[in-house]
């Protein structure tokens, strides 16, 4: 995927604003329905009819391509029912927010939903163009796409989903629906919570929100060939998984995620809530973990009795290597991690420079090499990370990007630019090194079955024998 092309494309849309196909070219279309047509002339006494519902009369709604829907309320799929929106349509999210207290606009998915974006035309859940700025980045301007316990699969491919993570209120469709609590919580980007839901989160731009990028309490799921950026203002992760999930999570890149890229844990794991299984594997993580609020992380964390086989991932200017908390008590399903997880094979990189946000109080952690050699309670020596490859302060480790200097950018740098390319080059030393696939306990999930959504099926990425997203 041409990255730098694709982050252009959210900004360049906006320009173009057209309507469903049977509305004429001025009308505006709110909340997924078209607007009645105003009288031909003043005389005219008749008032307009309300907006119908779009569902009353079809299983499956449609937002064409050329459609920009301006959403000023709540939006719900209702249960049962499916909507489609097609390449280069976008959804734009009233600042405002919803009655007095301006709760954040949630995007709700009771039934299904399938963003069919392109590379050329993706889809576009976004702000009014005015809003999109870096001040905004970490703002929380709106819901997020919450999909429930009823959502039985849901398709997000080559979409932009940008400027979420708004509070959860009192009156939040989360906070009614009990999915989030009201005060304690903001929206990630994107929810799960149907353990018998089906997930295909491909080939997207992920960024600019105040709390997690994905976050998974259930389903089955292909989260492969994204772009994450920004996630997370004073905690959050770019992809956190809870109980009753099975997962691969496979050729991401996530930039500076506040905590860790990767948060694995079977939290809330219950009688009927299966213990959570993950499979991690090709994903390029950057600058986590100097951001947070405190030290928990800084790349991987993986806790609570998760199934986590995690391997040929590229770590590159994060605080910390991969955490195991409470390894000493494995197989517990309220601490440690399942020891049969394989946490290794992977590749810590570090530039030479130094943080601006150091906590004395805690590690003094200031540089990357030196937070992977930090002894930390968290880290399971001579287990995870036993075969990894890990800078020192002699030898950082440098992955010889195409352009992206890890000894120049920031540590606490959030904001992407489109000029970087995670490529490496020829004689790159992450090109060596790694797992080829064939180990058994690298097999993904969903490489050979796949995961059927909307009568298509969907693999993820077979293992390849490299230490992150991308090779030459």
């Amino acid at each position: 995927m041409n990255f730098k092309n694709y982050l252009l494309m959210g900004a360049a849309m906006l320009a173009t604003a057209t309507c469903f196909t049977a509305c004429d070219e001025d009308d505006p279309v709110n909340n997924g329905t078209e607007q009645p047509d105003t009288p031909d002339t003043p005389d005219t006494p008749d008032t307009p009819e309300e907006p119908t519902d779009p569902w009353a009369n079809a299983d499956v709604v449609t937002w064409p391509g050329d459609t920009v829907v301006n959403l000023d309320d709540h939006f719900v799929v209702p249960e049962g029912k499916s909507l489609v929106i097609e390449a280069g349509a976008q959804v734009i999210f009233n600042t405002a927010g919803v009655g007095v207290n301006h709760t954040p606009i949630e995007f709700t998915v009771d039934g299904n939903l399938y963003c069919e974006g392109t590379e050329e035309a993706p889809v576009l859940f976004s702000v009014p163009e005015a809003d999109r700025t870096e001040a905004n980045i970490f703002a929380g301007l709106w819901g997020g796409i919450v999909a429930s316990e009823t959502c039985e699969e849901m398709l997000i491919d080559h979409t932009i989903i940008e400027y979420t993570g708004g509070q959860v209120v009192e009156g939040s469709p989360a906070a009614t629906s009990g999915v989030y609590t009201a005060g304690d919580d903001a929206y990630p980007q994107i929810t799960t919570n149907n353990i018998n839901g089906r997930y295909v989160i491909t080939n997207n731009i992920i960024r600019n929100g105040w709390s997690d990028g994905i976050y998974l309490m259930g389903g089955e799921a292909i989260i492969a060939n994204n772009f994450f950026a920004a996630n997370g203002y004073d905690g959050a992760e770019a992809v956190n998984v809870k109980a009753g999930c099975k997962v691969d999570v496979a050729g991401n890149v996530m930039f500076s995620p506040n905590t860790n890229g990767l948060k694995l844990s079977s939290s809330g794991q219950s009688e009927t809530r299966a213990q959570a299984l993950v499979q991690a594997y090709n994903n390029t993580i950057i600058n986590a973990g100097w951001r947070r609020d405190g030290e928990k992380g800084g790349c991987i964390y993986v806790e609570k009795n998760i199934l986590a086989n995690v391997f040929n991932n590229l770590i590159v200017n994060c605080k910390f290597r991969a955490m195991t908390p409470s390894f000493t008590i494995p197989n517990d399903p309220e601490e440690g991690y399942d020891d049969s997880s394989v946490i290794d094979y992977n590749f810590y990189a570090s530039g030479s420079q130094e943080s601006d946000i150091v906590f004395d109080e805690e590690s003094g952690v200031a540089y990357a090499w030196q937070g992977y050699n930090y002894e930390h309670e968290d880290y399971n020596v001579g287990v995870v990370d036993a075969h990894s490859i890990i800078a020192t302060e002699e030898n950082g480790q440098n992955p010889q990007f195409v352009n992206f200097d890890i000894n120049a950018v920031p540590l606490t740098q959030y904001t992407y630019d489109e000029a970087w390319d995670f490529h490496v080059n020829a004689g790159s030393p992450v090109l060596t090194g790694a797992c080829t696939g064939s180990e058994e306990f690298a097999a993904p999930y969903f490489s050979t079955t796949g995961l059927t959504v909307n009568g298509q099926t969907y693999t993820s990425p077979a293992v390849a024998a490299q230490f992150g997203a991308y090779a030459e």
